[in-house]
């Protein structure tokens, strides 16, 4: 469908095994519909002997490009689709994040924005076709790299260690849900689904475990059968490619721009002699991290790597094309040195931004494109309006401590020592740990953690006044006075499970016993807390209004309104003056903000979480300590380092 032109095929350098020798393909064929055959004479093969794929019978290269489902509105599906599509690529390629479908041991979740065969129906209505990536282990900066649900046995290492039963149960029983959903939209069933990643970049994984990719690649031949192609991906370094790949799986690498692409692909040929060569991860841009500068990645740099690597012949992927945003709790972290927790836009830079607007990235990447193949016809479509809904003034509404009744109505656990989100089945955001102080201290002592034990972050309030927070990889003592009998709490906040790193095990919690002055606390209440529960039935809204303190320091809610002036159009909110927290708007999580850390300063709000002709419910929790006057900003556009090109 997206054929390499004649004339490329007598530039390649002379070293390059791995280029299609047969691409000169008539140009009518370019543009011909990928569900015009039968089922029985449909096929995507690789060709070793030419260096190519091969799509019913006929040379074929695909240019693609990455989105995930899971970070972009349901609503807007087809807006990000159609502009792939018109951006000149032929293929998608789809993470399927396993926790967020199966939330917990056998519960699992189709509907809504998590309905994965929506999604991929409509890629094919839109004439796209699919690289698909199920995993089980996604990385992708997700929330433990879309790995076990929660309540998997917690003794069980999260994602693909050693291969404990318990894990490769859990893996299992996932893949004999999701395959038979995927299989009838394989190409060779008439679908549009032309290769199947088995893992992501095991090779990374210092377990180097054979015996687990036979076992995938076993289940994933029995449950898709034997005509698809499946695929790993990894980077191009010698150990990668020697611990990620397996007879039977077809290799590919990945790399961005800057990189020597002579060095890539040739890596790629010492374990793949012969066939295409496919860069899975072409990277247009990168993530950020809190508290780090902004990523970004010239227009001109990704477009040179891009047309360097289709002279080549070489089928792409580029990493990310829309990356979309971390809703609610699903960002995941890194660990390289120290704890990174993710931000909540996933803008990546890449050619599409976190609202599906067109960049000039997009635009010179098109360019690049259709030097090689044409483009579809027609005009690419807009940014997609805006509006600024301007101030919104909120008032407090209670402090956390103060609705415990609502947020835990199951109450406390009893527990002489801490325990952890895991052991009390709490997937996500918070819990609160409470004890009493067991003897006076009139002076100073130290409250302090063991080393490596507040995951990740503790919001600790003496007699329910905020007295500093505990952090991972950072302050872990706090100094402390008060009487015997005074009440200890602390906000235990999850800011994302690892998804890439050494440390995939990240068990969140107070995962050590407090102690003041070197000796242990003990008899603890904890509350595992329910907000989002709470905050999707109509709260604190439809509560009475709580009576507390006009205090601003320490976690407390905060609620508002606002209307829209007859339609519902996406805008951007800004925090001037607060902290760190969470926001959502008629029930929708949209995720963390932390105004103090940025480099992140405002969120995206889709228009398709408002209300027209009635009020928009706004509830904001902020963790540490709110402006003198609650206001929230409404615009129409991004007023921060995102898209500045700032570092």
């Amino acid at each position: 469908m997206r054929l390499l032109v004649p004339s490329v095929c007598h530039s390649l350098p002379h070293w390059a095994p791995g280029v299609c020798s047969v691409c000169a393909v008539p140009p009518a064929s370019l543009s011909a519909p990928f569900l015009q055959a039968s089922p029985s004479a449909r096929s995507f093969q690789l060709d070793y002997e030419h260096n190519c794929f091969r799509k019913d019978g006929a040379p074929f290269r695909y240019i693609s490009g990455s989105i995930h489902y899971a970070r972009v509105p349901r609503p807007a599906w087809r807006d990000r689709l159609l502009k792939m599509y018109l951006s000149g690529l032929s293929t998608v390629q789809v993470y399927v994040p396993w926790n967020y479908h199966e939330t917990l041991p056998g519960v699992y979740d189709f509907t809504g924005n998590r309905d994965v065969e929506a999604f991929l129906d409509l890629t094919a209505e839109l004439g796209l076709l699919v690289i698909l990536r199920p995993g089980p282990y996604i990385c992708a900066e997700w929330e433990m790299a879309g790995c076990r649900p929660a309540g998997v046995d917690a003794a069980a290492s999260p994602c693909p260690a050693s291969v404990p039963p318990a894990y490769l149960a859990a893996v299992d029983s996932w893949l004999h849900v999701l395959l038979p959903k995927i299989r009838p939209r394989l190409y060779q069933q008439g679908g549009n689904i032309i290769s199947v990643q088995v893992e992501n970049e095991y090779g990374s994984y210092y377990a180097c475990d054979y015996g687990y990719l036979r076992h995938l690649l076993g289940s994933f031949r029995a449950l898709l059968g034997s005509e698809v192609l499946l695929f790993t991906t990894d980077s191009a370094g010698a150990q990668e490619l020697r611990c990620g790949t397996l007879q039977g799986l077809y290799a590919t690498v990945d790399f961005g721009p800057g990189s020597n692409v002579t060095e890539a692909f040739g890596a790629l040929r010492r374990v793949e002699p012969k066939g295409p060569l496919v860069n899975s991860e072409y990277y247009t841009g990168w993530l950020d991290y809190w508290g780090e500068a902004h990523a970004s990645t010239s227009a001109a740099w990704v477009a040179r790597g891009l047309e360097d690597m289709l002279q080549l012949g070489a089928s792409i992927n580029m990493y990310m094309f829309h990356g979309g945003t971390n809703f609610a709790y699903w960002s995941g972290a890194d660990y390289k040195d120290q704890y990174k927790p993710v931000t909540t836009s996933y803008d990546y830079d890449a050619p599409l931004s976190e609202a599906g607007d067109p960049t000039e990235k997009l635009f010179a990447i098109r360019t690049v494109i259709s030097k090689f193949q044409p483009l579809p016809v027609g005009p690419m479509p807009p940014a997609t309006p805006k509006y600024a809904y301007g101030w919104v003034a909120l008032r407090k509404y209670a402090d956390l401590l103060d609705v415990l009744d609502v947020l835990c109505p199951s109450g406390p656990i009893q527990s002489q020592f801490p325990l952890t989100f895991e052991a009390l089945k709490q997937a996500y955001g918070f819990m609160v740990y409470h004890t009493q102080l067991p003897w006076d201290v009139p002076d100073p002592a130290t409250l302090g953690a063991p080393p490596h034990s507040i995951c990740d972050r503790g919001y600790v309030m003496l007699q329910k006044e905020y007295q500093g927070t505990l952090e991972r990889d950072g302050q872990t003592t706090l100094h402390v006075t008060g009487r015997g009998g005074d009440t200890l709490d602390i906000l235990l906040e999850n800011m994302g499970r690892i998804s890439f790193g050494a440390n995939t095990s990240d068990f969140k919690g107070l995962l050590g016993n407090l102690s003041l002055n070197s000796r242990p606390l003990s008899n603890w209440q904890i509350y595992p807390l329910a907000i989002d529960t709470a905050v999707q039935q109509g709260w604190p809204q439809a509560a009475l209004p709580k009576s507390s303190s006009a205090g601003r320091v320490g976690p407390a809610f905060y609620t508002g309104t606002f209307e829209t002036p007859g339609i519902a159009w996406d805008t951007f909110v800004k925090f001037p003056g607060w902290s760190k927290g969470l926001l959502w708007i008629n029930g929708f999580n949209l995720g963390r903000y932390w105004s103090r850390r940025g480099p992140q300063q405002t969120l995206f709000v889709p228009g398709s979480v408002l209300h027209v002709g009635r009020p928009n419910n706004i509830t904001v929790l902020e963790l540490e300590e709110a402006p003198p006057s609650p206001l929230l900003l409404f615009l129409d556009h991004l007023e921060d380092v995102h898209r500045h090109g700032c570092r």
